[in-house]
């Protein structure tokens, strides 16, 4: 299987079959069906390809990772959405497996790079032993001499050096704790790794080095990865595709040149207004004005509508189907205000 870099760092998708496909996913709140905290969300992961799951805190992101692996909260219920997940038979229907079913699936062949490593960590107990026990859990035909083995492998895939592996959490910085969750996170050689926020609360230098590490791990392995972030600054080097999500709805999808060099959606084009381009004006952008939509009242019309610097009376009448360019490819949009071929962003007022 081959890639090529393209003009934003990214890398162009993998011509294969889905590793994963995702269609009309909701989740609701159980004692409130009608908050839809995602609403009818699709999307497909190829082998081989890291696709970016994008948007402001809140709209839905982290939930639908959650629900691909069957771990929603007990507050939360999908209603809706079919999961399939290719395991070299064919497609395998995860959203009618039991929780039994599941657990032979999360780790072995979906597994998390979860926030916040310090307290996905146990601290009393020696991180190499809790890798180890994933690899139990998962391969319990292996002896004591083998698990032992496999660690310190996963050590050295994720750039620590093995003699630690007797160490305890708080004695690794948050970079390091980062590469631990990598390492639980392949463990068991999963086909996808989902990494959310994987780099949450590290400095900008630690930021990049987690990125370049989860990009070499995808192409030594052949992983596909799901990158959840709030930041659409970290996918150009490290995606090929990306999806945008806003109020639990996927509302452009396409290639990283796509996205980033004529983004369609208005809300992408203020998420990338707003971050600062080297030798341009030394000023802050506008914000976007507004608050996300509540779930629990939704309102006719896009979602977008009430902070959007481009909204038509249409746009508050009638929620917008997701349209394709015609030109081909796969870059699609979620807007009433969309003249293909698309245009360059505008500059909010």
């Amino acid at each position: 299987m081959t890639d090529t870099r393209t003009e934003h760092g990214g890398v162009s998708a993998p011509t294969t079959h889905p590793l994963l496909s995702v269609r009309d996913l909701t989740v609701v709140r159980r004692d409130l069906p009608g908050a839809r905290i995602v609403d009818s969300v699709d999307f497909e992961l190829r082998r081989g390809e890291a696709l970016g799951l994008a948007g402001e805190s809140g709209c839905g992101k982290t939930t639908t990772a959650l629900a691909l692996l069957g771990l929603l909260p007990d507050g939360l219920l999908r209603t809706t959405g079919e999961i399939h997940l290719d395991t070299g038979q064919g497609p395998r229907p995860l959203h009618t497996l039991s929780p039994r079913g599941m657990r032979a699936v999360r780790w072995r062949r979906i597994s998390m790079v979860f926030q916040g490593a310090m307290n996905a960590l146990d601290p009393v107990m020696r991180v190499g032993e809790q890798i180890g026990e994933a690899v139990r859990l998962h391969r319990p035909a292996l002896d004591r001499t083998a698990v032992t083995a496999r660690v310190r492998e996963l050590f050295e895939q994720v750039r620590l050096d093995p003699v630690r592996i007797r160490s305890y959490p708080h004695e690794f910085s948050g970079g390091q704790r980062q590469r631990l969750m990598i390492a639980l996170a392949l463990a068991c050689e999963p086909d996808l790794v989902i990494g959310d926020e994987p780099t949450t609360a590290l400095d900008v230098i630690t930021q990049r080095r987690i990125l370049e590490l989860l990009d070499e791990l995808r192409r030594e392995l052949d992983l596909s990865v799901l990158l959840i972030t709030h930041d659409l600054s970290v996918l150009a080097e490290t995606c090929d595709r990306i999806a945008v999500m806003y109020a639990g709805r996927v509302v452009e999808t396409g290639t990283v040149d796509e996205v980033y060099g004529a983004p369609g959606h208005p809300y992408t084009q203020r998420l990338l207004a707003s971050f600062p381009t080297v030798g341009g004006p030394r000023e802050l952008p506008p914000p976007i004005p507004g608050s996300p939509p509540d779930p629990s009242a939704p309102e006719p019309g896009c979602a977008f509508a009430p902070r959007c610097h481009r909204v038509e009376d249409r746009c508050r009448a009638s929620a917008p189907a997701a349209a394709g360019d015609p030109r081909g490819g796969g870059h699609t949009v979620r807007c009433h205000l969309l003249p293909w071929p698309a245009t360059k962003p505008e500059t909010p007022r």
